[in-house]
């Protein structure tokens, strides 16, 4: 996790571009007036007007020109080496990978919980409306036992299929002329517990095509690679691998809270997250730790009719934090005294998150007492200048999906550089209110995510390491 503190907002040196240009410009003339004086007084007017014309043509062409370059700057890093099996650009990273041991479970939580595949949401059977949501497996790579002859071993979940793809080309590349076995994937005929992930294709058992069982400790490692959400070395026999449902990621596998959360104003007012717009100072968390008010400079989602899945933390002192799984939240560690920014979804019970004090308006650490799973509707994600926002008085960042407040900070960087732009702009004073109008219009006109942050999103599986995203 990232422990490092979010990072001071950069310089802008080009500011002082325009300034150099007026000093060089005054200085010529003061050394022309030495040798005639009376020259320099004559034109002194037309002098002034073409500096002037001049300084404003510079500063004009330096902001064009330093606002391309921060929006290209992204684009000039090479890209990350991929750590995992699946896509990546470049030649891939070697890496020491370490089999799984017999009974192991990776995460090592229960699979029901946020953390690992989540919540069961019910027994899908032909006749079932869900039933239209699995899909099948046609991959020539996977071997299918399917010992009923229905094909039901086949079908599963669009994210189980994705991963199981990812899986299978592992295996290949592991042991050449070994293929991925699926020996159960749906279930149809009850042959397993009564709470099994089977009945909803969210879970596959698996083997390889040799039943060579040394092989399969790696097996387990691979599928854990691959993006499964749950793996468990369960028997000699076979892994048992299972995911989210499609529903709880859906199209929103970043970071949001529910409209109804609030945040509070700089005046003293709160207000529902449904109700912000752009250019309320709302109350943060500053980098040193302490409470501080920010400007919300866009919102990187907003959608009001989407279903989604939540992590709902209770804290000992009545606060509740409703966000979506893969929100970074701010996790004091009392024992180390450090502060780390966590997954919403691996944050845990006796786990510290700070909260704001209504008597001292301090942020003090609260201990979670309670970690739940809800389904709401509407997502909002508001991104503050400081990149963190106190929401339902408990702190909390802007971002979401890699483990990294200060890389993730980074990369909205552009953002920020082009509110601090507009708000240079001449005559900013008469055009306030009419600007405030407009990120009222803007807030509310936006139905899903902010072009940038969309843009984000999906390069960083390219970018990025598999272990700093959340998957």
């Amino acid at each position: 996790m990232d422990s490092h503190a979010t990072p001071v907002p950069m310089s802008v040196p080009w500011a002082s571009a325009a300034s150099v240009t007026c000093l060089s410009l005054d200085a010529k003339c003061h050394s022309s007036s030495s040798s005639s004086d009376s020259s320099c007084h004559t034109d002194s007017a037309n002098t002034k007007l073409r500096h002037i014309a001049y300084t404003q043509r510079c500063s004009s062409r330096w902001t064009m020109l330093m606002t391309v370059l921060l929006l290209l700057l992204p684009l000039s890093f090479t890209p990350a080496h991929s750590c995992g099996p699946g896509r990546g650009l470049g030649r891939r990273r070697e890496r020491n990978l370490y089999p799984l041991v017999l009974k192991q479970t990776i995460p090592n939580l229960s699979e029901y919980q946020s953390g690992a595949s989540g919540p069961l949401e019910g027994e899908i059977k032909r006749d079932s409306p869900k039933f239209k949501d699995l899909v099948p497996n046609y991959n020539r790579d996977i071997l299918f036992r399917d010992e009923e002859g229905t094909g039901a071993d086949r079908l599963m979940t669009k994210r189980c299929k994705e991963k199981l793809n990812v899986l299978a080309y592992s295996v290949m590349n592991e042991w050449p002329g070994v293929r991925l076995l699926v020996t159960e994937s749906w279930d149809e005929d009850h042959q397993h517990g009564q709470e099994s992930l089977h009945y909803e294709g969210r879970a596959v058992t698996i083997a390889t095509s040799d039943r060579e069982p040394s092989r399969y400790g790696m097996l387990a490692r691979l599928a854990v690679e691959a993006g499964f959400d749950w793996v468990s070395y369960v028997s000699r026999r076979h892994i048992y691998c299972s995911v989210k449902s499609d529903s709880s990621i859906s199209s929103h596998v970043h970071g949001c809270f529910t409209p109804e959360s609030t945040a509070l104003l700089e005046s003293g007012v709160t207000k529902p997250l449904i109700e912000l717009s752009i250019g309320d100072r709302v109350l943060t968390m500053g980098t040193n730790g302490q409470p501080v008010y920010s400007e919300v400079i866009l919102f990187m989602d907003r959608n009001l009719e989407q279903m989604q899945v939540f992590v709902e933390l209770h804290t000992d002192g009545g606060a509740v934090l409703t966000v979506t799984p893969a929100h970074l939240i701010s996790v004091w560690h009392p024992e180390r005294q450090q502060l780390d920014y966590v997954f919403a979804d691996r944050v845990e019970e006796l786990n510290y998150v700070l909260v704001r004090d209504a008597a001292t308006g301090e942020l003090r650490p609260q201990r979670v007492v309670r970690v739940a799973s809800v389904r709401s509707k509407g997502v909002v994600a508001p991104l503050t200048r400081e990149g963190t926002i106190v929401v339902n008085s408990v702190a909390a960042s802007c971002y979401a999906v890699i483990d990294s407040q200060s890389l993730a900070h980074w990369g909205l960087a552009p953002m920020r550089i082009l509110s601090t732009l507009q708000s240079w702009m001449p005559a900013k004073d008469q055009l306030r209110s009419s600007q405030q109008a407009e990120g009222v219009s803007r807030a509310e006109q936006q139905n899903g995510i902010h072009w940038y942050a969309n843009a984000l999103y999906k390069v960083k599986d390219y970018v990025l390491p598999r272990s700093w995203r959340h998957d």
